[in-house]
């Protein structure tokens, strides 16, 4: 099994980054957040990976932290959920939200991720909310109020893409000295609008 890599990055394509270790470059397929942060870095990087074994592939799969890769494994272990569902999963909410609306049973914000349905939802809920709980403090759920996740839960079922509804709630929420959810999510609203 193969913990994790480290090198320079040779290369960043569509969804994976090619590390070169001592010659040999190694596809590893990552997250859409880390591929924008692995973009722009110029010294060596270490990835926490995954290796999936197909009985026609073999391919690695690569995160920043131990926590995304745990994450990650979780997902994978969840009927139905394979890999480049969980990578999919993962590009567009944080482990920390994940995990909150996992425990929160919340599945409005877990339909909201594209990929997702109404009978996967149900199912990570099923199958991880007892695991997130004993191992909560691996994923760092946000420590974020109540009212904010109310609202950008609100957010989400009107439509909105999960990150950009959080994005929108925390930026406006920062410039309120007491919110209401309906404040937060008229003030979030107009932010999204101005995009």
């Amino acid at each position: 099994m193969i913990s994790h890599i480290s090198g320079d990055i040779a290369y960043c394509g569509d969804g994976y980054v090619v590390i070169d270790l001592n010659g040999f470059g190694f596809q590893v397929n990552v997250t859409e957040p880390a591929l924008s942060q692995l973009r722009n870095v110029k010294e060596k990087v270490k990835l926490y990976t995954h290796l999936h074994v197909r009985e026609d592939a073999l391919t690695l799969y690569g995160f920043i932290t131990p926590g995304e890769l745990e994450m990650f494994r979780n997902l994978i272990s969840v009927t139905r959920i394979g890999p480049q569902i969980a990578l999919n999963i993962l590009s567009q909410i944080k482990t920390g939200d994940l995990a909150a609306a996992i425990i929160q049973e919340d599945e409005k914000v877990l339909k909201g991720i594209s990929g997702v349905g109404q009978k996967n939802a149900k199912r990570l809920i099923l199958e991880l909310r007892d695991r997130m709980k004993k191992h909560m403090d691996s994923f760092v759920v946000p420590r974020t109020s109540n009212i904010n996740y109310d609202a950008a839960s609100a957010l989400i079922s009107l439509g909105f893409a999960q990150r950009e509804a959080r994005e929108a709630v925390e930026a406006v929420a920062q410039g309120m000295k007491q919110p209401t959810v309906q404040a937060l999510i008229k003030a979030a609203l107009l932010k999204l609008k101005e995009k």
